[in-house]
């Protein structure tokens, strides 16, 4: 079935606005998604009218209003995993003082669906709502390995591998590699594939029939988030907080 075009092409102006949190000017918008001024002005009237966009009349840039939030909001309260894994994920953000990720595949991508910040001074700035590859983050990887055959065959015929750092991981035998590791240990690592600077140590959550339904990370700069100390402490932190709250979700082993 062909896809409406104009449903097609305002929510691609939403995809991009949502980039742009302190707003984007028609021009430049009109640049990113390809098409004319006059369009895109056609498509911002009726999001305005929906209340989805407004624009600043000061710096005449056009944003996202606060009703799409409403949307997510309801989505992501609906998912069972958060309200459970969350007194853990504290506890462990507490206990080891950095920043805790909880996400869930989506589309074959990574959604954040929550953090737990630390009080370091260093934070990290990704966002609940917010959306990453699964093949060059510690937590995607993690997801990846709970998938049936055909369903990670699927998502990694998809993936456009494209070099984020010197570390990446860019093409599908290596990362079948890594994911296969992941099966064996337990865990997963971002071993600054995803961001210069960054290291994460990923752990999967399981339901009552053994499947992945999601992963949890401790995220932050390697200057902290050493080798020595991965292995040494965050590694048996993660899978004990990962058996911890799948066994609150009813899973045994």
């Amino acid at each position: 079935m062909s896809n409406v075009q104009s449903i097609e092409r305002a929510f691609k102006l939403l995809d991009v606005l949502s980039e742009y949190p302190e707003g984007i000017q028609i021009t430049r918008l009109s640049e990113k998604v390809g098409l004319s001024k006059s369009t895109v002005h056609r498509l911002l009237a009726t999001l305005i009218n929906l209340n989805y966009v407004y624009k600043d009349m000061e710096s005449e840039k056009y944003k996202l209003s606060y009703r799409i939030i409403s949307l997510s909001r309801n989505l992501i309260n609906n998912i069972d995993i958060i309200p459970v894994a969350k007194p853990f994920l504290e506890a462990l953000s507490e206990e080891v003082n950095e920043t805790i990720h909880l996400c869930i595949e989506d589309m074959g991508e990574v959604m954040y669906v929550d953090k737990i910040e630390s009080n370091q001074t260093i934070r990290m700035f990704s966002r609940v709502g917010s959306r990453a590859p699964m093949y060059c983050t510690g937590v995607g990887k993690v997801l990846l390995s709970g998938k049936k055959p055909e369903d990670y065959q699927r998502i990694a015929e998809s993936i456009e591998f494209v070099r984020k750092t010197p570390n990446t991981i860019l093409n599908k035998e290596q990362l079948e590699q890594v994911v296969g590791a992941i099966r064996e240990k337990g865990y997963g690592l971002d071993d600054i594939e995803n961001e210069e600077g960054i290291r994460c140590i990923a752990a999967p959550i399981f339901d009552s029939q053994g499947k992945v339904i999601a992963s949890f990370s401790i995220s932050g700069p390697t200057t902290r988030m050493t080798m020595e100390r991965v292995n040494n402490e965050l590694v048996s932190k993660v899978k004990d907080t990962s058996m911890k709250i799948s066994r609150q979700l009813g899973y045994s082993k």
